[in-house]
């Protein structure tokens, strides 16, 4: 362009110096972004070096020019971690080409010398620092290693000090043992069990030690231990004492290794189980027998009851048999418990003692009850004789705290069962022959007979399933009536009726209700629905007192007066509405006779039943306030002039003469001509509901 056309004042302008510093300063912080050691983030990074660039300019442009400025700045360099080659030589690239491009080095021949030497210095600030910064970490790793050593040392020491104090004062046995076998170490327990010094022991091998019948089987097993097979190995051993004694052991063995991982050592650990196994043999023992007579008990017994059956005699077979004392809540009672427990050993004794010549067990079950097991042969004597010879024995007399006891004994027996008996059905079958021996007798026996069991285990099956049938209304009330024999209504009778097949009368209901004391809360139901039908009869015109009779457990009952109370307010039944009749029999209960005299007190018309006619029966009228007697079923066929008599007799005293058990028109016309007031059975009418009472009346 021609001069003529430019314009006069136009000029070009100064470079900005910090524009290019801050580009340089960027583009060394992102070439240092990869030697750098200790991490910094881009925006930290950029404005340090935009720093540090600013104070290399200064000491470049300096006047006058100090090199040891630019050192300082290298050794700052290596304090933010830029450290080794890598970032000197990122350094000097960039700042070696750089530095000339920023307009206040320029000229560059101007400024060549003093920035090459600038730039020297700054190298040689920053190879010190690196030097030193590297020898201060060696000098670190190395302190640090020491350190590591010592401490390692120390653990080492402690570990084996603590093993030591294991080893020593474990109550277990522990051997050291080489590769070989050898031991090389033994503590103070292992010497006590085999009775070795550590000394004699460091001179024999762990095989050595080991009974000869398992030194095959401990020597695999260390083998296995050395293959890899196992970590450790745990067997029971007979270890051989120095007296040539053996101790039963438990050793457990594992392989120690060296720092390499390589085999070292057995470590043997040996447990003496003598003393527990014998103690676990007394516990066995005191498991199977009885503390006070030594005697085995019921589970041995059984256990050996089975044993016996699989090996008895084909021809004798065994017999069992099962002994109850006699009295023996007596003796314990006015002498005290003490004195029983030397009566129990003493029966013990004898019952060995008469045994003694037969293969038999004698063994004590519960309280005061004894099993004797008898394996037959050919000299067995027979049942009668061994429960004679018993009883004799027993019968002598033996002094307790100055006292002469003696005892009998009722026993049940089971004789030659089939060799595939149940042990457990035995111990029934004998217990159950025991019951039958001790139901009202003492000193007697009873043999276990087979249709007569069946025939109990039917009546109990009866006796036990009860509640259920009450429970689900099979269990009802059955009336029957009471009639005058000049005629009119003396009384309608509540019995209880089970419709079971067969059904049950009333007899047989309260017998099974016996056995189980249901018999209680049943006769007070019984009461309850029969007052309440009682009330009924007389909005129907029956115009009749209710009879409820007992049995000898309901009359001798604590609560039998409370209950009577209850039923009456609750049903509304007048007192002398309610005839509540007693068995004779019970009389002789103090318990009985004062239910008796409070109903009486309370209004209730009270009877004796089962009357028999006889004096004790004629006496306890002048002495109970009785309104009624009933004469047993069983004297309705006994017409004597005699009972004549005693009939009138007993209607002279005001009391009122019901014949129970009435069948036929000739029994009732006889106790009819003797001055009996009423009777009752088949020929009055069987029990029925009550609508049929009703309309019998009718």
């Amino acid at each position: 362009m021609p001069d003529a056309d430019r314009t006069p004042d136009a000029t070009p302008s100064p470079p900005d110096p910090d524009r290019g510093r801050h580009s340089l300063a960027r583009k060394w912080a992102y070439l240092m972004s990869g030697a750098i050691v200790v991490p910094h983030t881009r925006e930290q990074l950029d404005a340090e070096l935009r720093t540090q660039l600013a104070e290399i300019c200064a000491a470049l442009s300096a006047v006058p020019f100090v090199p040891e400025r630019l050192e300082q700045l290298g050794d700052r360099l290596v304090g933010m971690g830029y450290v080794g080659e890598a970032g000197l030589r990122c350094t000097t690239d960039v700042l070696g080409r750089g530095l000339f491009g920023l307009p206040e080095f320029q000229p560059v021949a101007e400024h060549a010398e003093r920035v090459a030497i600038g730039l020297g210095a700054l190298a040689s600030g920053f190879l010190a620092a690196n030097r030193r910064t590297v020898f201060e970490q060696q000098e670190s790793m190395q302190l640090t290693l020491l350190k590591a050593v010592r401490d390692a040392k120390w653990r080492l020491r402690e570990s084996e000090a603590r093993f030591d104090e294991v080893v020593t004062s474990s109550t277990s046995g522990v051997l050291i043992v080489d590769l070989a076998g050898r031991v090389v170490r033994a503590n103070a327990a292992i010497t006590e069990i085999l009775g070795h010094s550590a000394a004699e022991l460091t001179e024999l091998t762990l095989f050595d030690l080991v009974h000869a019948d398992s030194v095959t089987t401990l020597r695999e097993a260390m083998a296995s231990l050395l293959a890899g097979g196992q970590d450790r190995i745990r067997q029971s051993h007979r270890l051989l004492r120095s007296d040539g004694d053996v101790a039963r052991i438990t050793l457990t063995t594992s392989l120690l290794r060296d720092a390499a991982e390589e085999p070292a050592h057995f470590v043997t650990v040996v447990e003496d189980g003598t003393e527990l196994m014998l103690l676990q043999g007394e516990l066995n023992r005191q498991a199977l027998h009885d503390v006070l007579t030594g005697l085995p008990n019921r589970q041995y017994f059984s256990t050996y009851l089975e044993s016996a059956l699989r090996r008895a005699d084909p021809v004798h077979g065994i017999t069992l048999f099962h002994l109850d004392l006699d009295a023996f809540r007596m003796v314990c009672n006015s002498l005290g418990n003490r004195a029983g427990d030397r009566l129990l050993v003493h029966v013990a004794q004898r019952l060995k003692s008469v045994l003694a010549g037969e293969k038999a067990m004698v063994a004590r079950f519960d309280g005061d009850e004894f099993g004797v097991l008898v394996e037959n042969t050919a000299t067995t004597p027979d049942i009668a004789r061994i429960v004679s010879a018993i009883n004799e024995e027993l019968a002598e007399p033996t002094f307790v705290d100055g006292h002469g006891l003696a005892a009998s004994v009722s026993i049940g027996v089971v004789r030659r069962p089939a060799r595939d008996s149940e042990p457990a059905e035995l111990l029934r079958a004998a217990d159950q022959a025991l019951r039958r021996a001790k139901s009202g007798r003492r000193g007697q026996w009873e043999l276990f007979h087979r249709d007569q069991d069946e025939a109990d285990r039917r009546t109990q099956a009866l006796a036990v399933g009860m509640p259920g049938a009450w429970e689900q209304g099979e269990i009802g009330v059955r009336y029957r009536p009471v009639v005058g024999f000049t005629g009119g209504i003396a009384g309608v009778e509540a019995l209880l009726h089970w419709d079971h097949e067969p059904p049950l009368a009333h007899d047989a209901c309260v017998e099974l209700a016996e056995q189980t004391g249901l018999v209680l809360p049943l006769g007070e139901w019984l009461l309850r629905v029969s007052s309440g039908q009682a009330r009924w009869w007389r909005h129907a015109g029956v115009e009749a007192p209710l009879v409820v009779g007992l049995s000898a457990v309901q009359s001798g009952d604590a609560d039998l007066v409370s209950r009577v109370v209850r039923v009456l307010e609750e049903t509304g039944l007048p007192a002398d509405r309610l005839t509540v009749g007693m068995p004779v029999r019970v009389l002789s209960a103090a318990e009985a006779v004062d239910n008796l005299t409070v109903l009486a007190d309370m209004g209730v018309r009270t009877a004796l039943h089962e009357f028999g006619l006889g004096p004790v029966d004629l006496a306890a009228l002048d002495e109970l306030p009785v309104r009624g007697v009933r004469v047993a079923a069983g004297l309705v066929d006994h017409r004597a002039e005699y009972v004549a008599a005693l009939v009138s007799a007993v209607r002279a005293s005001g009391v009122t003469v019901v014949v129970d058990g009435v069948r036929t028109p000739a029994q009732a016309s006889w106790w009819r001509s003797a001055g009996a007031d009423a009777g009752s059975g088949d020929h009055f009418g069987a029990p029925g509901t009550p609508a049929e009472v009703v309309a019998h009346f009718r």
